[in-house]
């Protein structure tokens, strides 16, 4: 009866990890679909994002797939930021350890800004210097 009790929390960890493996699952799978519309796409915990022609699209990811989808185009975007723990690094140069990891899009019409989550500094400093790469091939000089 004691060696029972004491696999019983095993058994219900076993349960809980197997569920929350399969959940993980269902939201790579919604987000492979989601995916397939997009020239360029990541996905993490905490967001997904979709590059298509010069429009970025994201959102939260669940296992029905993304919710709270925002979209917004690269040629509204005036700047691109990366912030570690809400202070301000450069791309070239990111630290190799932080808590909260954003990439920031200031809009040039407004004073509104978009901050997309990362759980990796290296993923979000490439995104935000390949995102200024293509932002800059969409501005035109006359």
């Amino acid at each position: 009866m004691e060696r029972g009790l004491l696999w019983l929390p095993l058994l219900f960890a076993f349960f809980w990890l197997a569920w929350q493996g399969s959940r993980e699952f269902k939201k790579v799978e919604s987000y492979r679909i989601w995916a397939e519309q997009f020239d360029k796409a990541k996905y993490d915990i905490y967001a997904v994002l979709g590059l298509k022609d010069n429009n970025i699209t994201w959102g939260k990811p669940t296992t029905t797939g993304p919710i709270q989808l925002e979209t917004f185009s690269l040629d509204d975007v005036a700047n691109i930021q990366l912030f570690v723990d809400k202070k301000q690094v450069e791309m070239e140069e990111p630290p190799q350890r932080g808590g909260l990891i954003e990439l920031e899009f200031l809009f040039s019409e407004s004073a509104k800004s978009v901050r997309v989550p990362f759980t990796e500094i290296p993923l979000a400093a490439e995104w935000g210097k390949y995102l200024r790469r293509e932002r800059e091939k969409g501005i035109k000089i006359f």
